[in-house]
Formats: C-alpha cells, structure tokens, sequence
C-alpha cells in the first residue's frame, strides 16, 4: 500500500539559533603594548599587519554580517587567531598578565543575561557558539523543495552539530569557569543543540527519502532516528538550569517533532507489516504511534500551527490505516494483538554525525604571530624532538639490523653464488676480481717474464760497468806509478792510492750490493719459475672462465631439481623485496622527521603538552608496526630459505663444488698475485735500495764520477773513454 502524500514529509519547521551579541573591546593596544615591552619595539613594529588583522576581525565580529557564508568564514578565522593568541598573550586579571582586556557577552537565549571575564575562554566559547547558529541559519537558508536543497541543508545542520561539539567538548567547561558566566554555553546546552542540530539534519535525510521513494523499511528506520534525537535533545532540555532557560514553545516544537517522527515510523513500519500480513503486529504499532501523537499534543501549547497540522494529518493516516488493519484481522486473520509494551524496539539507523572541526578550525597552519615563540613552548618542542629522535633512531638500526642480518645469513649459505655459479652467471668477489684485472693489466705471466729478463740485462750491464771502472782504477793506478818513477821529485801529484780510497771504497760496496741483488735476483727467479704454471690461470679472460661450474646431478630419482631451484629463487626475490621495502620504510622515516614540525600546534595547543605529544608521537606507530612486521616476515623468510638451501645443497652436491672453487681461489689469489708482490717486495728489500733501477742508476752515476776525476789526471784514460764512446761536454 503506497503512503499517503500527507506525512511530517510536508512539515518544514525547522529551528535555528541566533547569534550570541557582544560589546566593543579593544586588542589592539594591550597586545602591542605586551609585545614592545616583553620582546621588543621593532618586534612590535613587525608584527604591526597582524595586530591590525586581529583588530579589524574583532571590529567585524561586533556588527551584523552581510552574508552567512562571509559570516561564517570570519568566526572560523577569528577563532584560528584566538587560538595563536591564547598561546602567546597571557590574558587574565594578574599583575604581570594582561589585565586591561576583557570581553562581555549576552546570552542568545536570555538576552538581558551577560557574563564579562578577563580571560579568551569566554571569546573562544562565544565565537564556537555562533558558529554554531550560522550554520543553523544556513540550514533553514536552503530551499528543502529540492534534492539539491535538502542535501545542502543537512550538511549545514551536520556542520552546526560539529560546532556544538567542538565547543562542548573544548570550551565550554573553561568559559564556565568563575561566576560571570552564561548558560547558553555550558557543557548541557551545547550538548542539547548538538542533539537538536543532528535530529534536524537527519530530519532533511528523511525528507529526501521520501522524495526518492524508498522502501517503507527504509522510512521506518530513518523516521526512527529522527526521533530518537530529538528525544534526546528533549530530555537535555529538562535538566534542572536548562529546562528554566529557554522558552516554552522551544520545549514544545522538540517534544512535538520526537512523537511526530516516532508515529512517522510506526506509521511506516505498519505498511511494511502489511505487505507481510503481520496484521496482528501493525495493529499493536499503529495503536502506539496514536498514543504517542495523542500524548504529545497534550502539551503543544505555543507550538506552530503548520506542526500541529502536520501532527493531525499523520495521525488521520494512523487511525484510518487501525481500522482497515482491525477490519481484516476480524474477518480473516484472527490473530492475536501484542501489547504495545511487549513490542521490541523499531529499527533505526543514524545517517547523519556531527562534524569533525578539528581540521575546519586548526590554526597550525596560520602564520599570525609566528615570530613570538614563549620559552615554555621552545622547551616542549625541544623535548618533542628529542622524543622523535629517540624513535628514528630506534627504527633504524632495527633496520640496518635487519639488511646485515639477512647479509651475513646469505653469506653463510653460500647465496646467491651457488644459483648464479649454477646458471653460469657466477663472478668472484670484488676485491680478488680487482687483484686479478691488476695483475692482467700488468701483463700477467708474460709481463713478468718480460720484469724478469729485463732485470737479468740491467744485472750484466752492471756488472760489465763494474769490472771496467776496477780496470780503470788499476791503470790509472800503473800510469801513476809510471810517471812518478819518470819524473821523480817533479811529479808532485799524491799517490793514486791517496787520490782513488773513496772511489775504490765506494766500488767495493758497489760489487758487494750487486752480488747480494745477483743471488736475490737468483731466488726470485726460481720462485716465479716454480709457480709459472699455476700462475697460467691468469691468462684466461674473462678470469670466470677457469672457475669450476655448479653441474647438475647426473641422475635424479625424481626430477624436481627445476621445483627446488625455482622455489628457492623465488624466495630469495621475496627477500630481496624486504629488503626494498626496509629502504623505503627509512626514506619514509626520514621525510616524516623532515616534516615533523608541531611548533604551530605548540603555539595553538589550549590543553596539556603530553596529551599534544602523544598524540603526535602516535603517528609513528604504523611506520613502526610496518618495520616490526619487515624485521619478522623476514626471519620466517631466512629460515624457509634456510630449508631450501640444505634442499638444494644436497641434491647439487655444494660442498664438492665449494672445495675446488675454494682451491682455485685461494691459489689465484694467494699463490699468483701474493707472488707477484712478493717479487717486487723482495727485489726492493734484498737489492739494499728502495728501487732496483734507482741501485742501477746510482752505481753508473759513481762510474761517471771516477771518469770526472781522471779527465784532469791521465789523457790516456781520457782518450780511452772518448774510444769507447763517452761524451764528456761539460763536465768540469
């Protein structure tokens, strides 16, 4: 049976709340004389736009608005910067406080009533309040003929509801602190209209249900909770200092609209029973919704007329519905009508909750007053950071624990070598890699055969070198002796013994060093010949050529090898994974810290600094969560991986592979390139020089300096030298 037009569908009397009215009060000055005194005169001089801001703010508050949108926007700024000066002005009747503010308000429901306080708690309450009844004046604005309409008004009463909560649950119980105080912004009254706001905001949902047609059902429960709000904000209104405070039709409208939408859903549910033919149970609803309507009209004095004729319509649709129900019951269903009371509750479901305001009316992001930071709020964010390092820190080195852990337990495992030395992919470790490539550059074995050869010419050039200085020397000697016996007493040159000590002192150490460098050269060159053939390997190129492959097995019993390796590789991507995710955890913990900055919150924050905290604190709790469950799928991980690798281990023959990869190893690197250092080392140490070729160079240097010495003594040793082809140009 579809409903009748005529239902609460067609009421549209709604409540709105005026705005609370105030006095004019200058901020201007107090705050710039507070400023100038505690800070400084150029501080003040700084800050001049935001006291004119504030100023002219509190000018508009004072005046009628143009608009409700542009009205509701400057209560919502004006309350951001009431928050920022809360924190940096020190409003009270104290000596050292500022004491020459104070702000009057009149109640908006008793008009003659007002409360004065020396303190912004009462501007805060005053400003949430009527932000409040503007976004109730902008629900009854709205034009509820349309789905538009009706959407745009519940939203409006949805948002009124949040300003109500927020000044309930922020304001209030400070604003009503004291004896100079008024009721309309105490805890019970802005709880009262948050209930009123939300009946009324639901009430629009009904509406539009109606309009699209929906379900009886449907109706039921949304009628329901209709008037389940306005039934609680009926008995808020009764407690004892409301219940005296606002005006009778108010009392009225709410009791009227809780029993309106009560037999609005009794009314709806009846329908849906008889579509069902639960006529005994329509019955027995349809008869309470009368009651209810009957009950309430008892005391509807001073309600208005269009509810009260809604009222009489709904309850003509109620008994004309009871009798047709009794008719059938009568005549064909005979059953059994339920008391009322033995009825279970209508269902009812909520579409409608207040409003967060928190994000609406944050005033961390505004910049008024920036430049004042009080010390008690520089040593909380000191402490706050600390309590954020302490928490970066602490997660990560859970991470670095985490990517060495999963290093060195793959390390153990030999992994992922052995997959890659299985899929011919296998490279040696960097720093041997570097060994081998040095070597190679250097010319590998032929490059030191070709050290070795040259050693052995500079050897013999040396020597031949030696052995013509000594005959020198001995000529020289004989020549010396020759024209002493020729000349006698004329020949008045010292002996050549006398002349030549030095020299043959020199070019004795001189044949000393180079048999000792001769039998180091010797020893070198038979280490080197020993190790040549070993020593071939690093010839090969690439050098991952001469290592030892990971075989498969010659014979399997079930041919799962293929199984095993791809489980086990496909853990070690899962791994490889985590240990991607770990990097990005950490970035992420560093861009929070880097973003982390709660001194604005600290400078609007109205209640305790550890509450503040804590709750800041908590939005590290899901990164953190996300790094424990990294650290522990990982542990699961390594111990699957753990199992598959013994797996594959046993089945590959690891540990024969791991010999002879160990073997070429270790001789490469120990038996190769430690010879070829060795060679050199012992060549530097055992020739008595800190480089061959400098022992070389210094030992033709003493030569070319005995020839010096004899240009002026023997023009036969001169001419000698000049046959064998020296040049002596400019040697003094």
């Amino acid at each position: 049976m579809a409903a009748p037009p005529s239902s609460s569908a067609t009421a549209n009397i709604m409540l709105a709340i005026y705005e609370k009215k105030t006095v004019t009060v200058d901020l201007y000055r107090p705050l710039r004389q507070y400023i100038a005194f505690t800070y400084s005169e150029r501080e003040a001089q700084n800050l001049e736009d935001d006291l004119q801001a504030l100023k002219q703010m509190r000018s508009d508050l004072e005046r009628p608005g143009d608009s409700l949108p542009a009205r509701r926007d400057l209560l919502q700024s004006y309350f951001k910067a009431l928050c920022l000066v809360e924190s940096r002005f020190p409003i009270s009747p104290d000596r050292d406080h500022i004491n020459s503010i104070t702000f009057t308000w009149y109640d908006a429901f008793k008009q003659k009533q007002k409360a004065s306080q020396q303190n912004i708690h009462l501007e805060k309450a005053a400003v949430l309040f009527n932000l409040g009844a503007v976004y109730s004046q902008l629900g009854l604005f709205y034009d509820r003929s349309s789905v538009d309409g009706m959407r745009q008004a519940a939203q409006a009463f949805i948002a009124a509801a949040g300003a109500f909560a927020f000044l309930r649950d922020n304001a209030a119980m400070k604003a009503s602190i004291g004896s100079s105080t008024t009721v309309d912004v105490s805890v019970e009254c802005a709880g009262m209209l948050e209930r009123l706001m939300l009946a009324q905001a639901q009430e629009c949902v009904f509406e539009n249900t109606i309009a699209k047609g929906s379900t009886p059902m449907v109706c039921t429960k949304i009628a329901r909770q209709v008037g389940l709000y306005y039934e609680e904000a009926f008995a808020a209104l009764n407690v004892a200092h409301l219940n005296q405070h606002f005006d009778k039709t108010w009392i009225s409208h709410v009791q009227l609209k809780a029993a309106l939408f009560y037999g609005e859903a009794c009314y709806r549910y009846g329908l849906e029973l008889h579509q069902k033919e639960e006529i005994a149970e329509e019955i027995a609803r349809l008869k309470s919704g009368i009651s209810a309507l009957s009950e309430a009209k008892k005391s509807s004095k001073g309600a208005a007329a269009q509810l009260l004729d809604t009222i009489t319509k709904l309850e003509t649709n109620l008994n004309r519905n009871l009798e047709r129900a009794v008719k059938e019951n009568d005549r064909v269903y005979l059953m059994r009508v339920p008391s009322p009371s033995t009825l279970p509750p209508l269902p009812a479901f909520s579409m409608v909750k207040s409003m967060p305001m928190n994000e609406v009316l944050d005033a961390s992001k505004e910049r008024m007053f920036s430049s004042l930071v009080p010390d008690s709020s520089a040593k909380a964010l000191s402490r706050y950071t600390e309590m954020v390092d302490d928490i970066i820190r602490t997660q990560a080195e859970k991470l670095q624990q985490g990517s060495e852990l999963a290093r060195v337990r793959l390390k153990e495992m030999d992994l992922p070598d052995s997959i890659l030395a299985l899929e011919g992919n296998f490279t040696l470790p960097t720093d041997l890699k570097e060994d081998v490539e040095a070597v190679q550059i250097c010319g590998g074995p032929a490059g030191l055969e070709a050290e070795l050869q040259q050693l052995m010419d500079l050897r013999r050039v040396n020597q031949e070198l030696l052995v013509q200085t000594e005959e020198l020397l001995q000529k020289e000697a004989r020549e010396d002796g020759q024209f002493r016996s020729q000349f006698g007493t004329r020949w008045t040159r010292p002996q050549s013994s006398t002349l030549t000590k030095n020299l043959q002192d020199r070019l004795n150490r001189f044949a000393a060093n180079l048999k000792q460098a001769s039998e180091s050269d010797a020893r070198i060159e038979r280490s080197v010949r020993e190790h040549m053939a070993l020593m071939s390997i690093l010839d090969r190129r690439p050098i991952e050529s001469a290592l030892p492959t990971l075989a498969r097995p010659i014979m399997s019993l079930d041919a799962n090898e293929d199984a095993i390796v791809g489980a086990l590789k496909q853990s070690l991507r899962q791994l490889e994974t985590l240990g991607a995710q770990r990097a990005g955890l950490e970035d992420m913990l560093k861009e929070m810290k880097r973003k982390d900055d709660i001194l604005p919150k600290l400078m609007t924050s109205t209640g305790s600094y550890e509450d503040l905290f804590r709750k800041e604190i908590a939005k590290y709790d899901n990164i953190s969560e996300d790094i424990a469950q990294n650290i522990e799928a990982q542990e699961q991980l390594l111990l699957q991986i753990q199992a598959q690798n013994d797996e594959f281990a046993a089945i590959f023959n690891l540990e024969d592979y791991k010999g002879r990869l160990h073997l070429v190893a270790v001789s490469m690197h120990l038996q190769a390139v430690f010879y070829l250092f060795r060679y050199w080392n012992s060549l530097i140490k055992q020739a008595g020089h800190d480089q061959v070729y400098s022992f070389f160079r210094t030992l033709m240097d003493g030569s070319r300096n005995l020839i010096c010495f004899l240009f002026g003594t023997s023009q036969t040793v001169l001419n000698s030298w000049i046959f064998f082809g020296f040049d002596f140009t400019g040697i003094n």
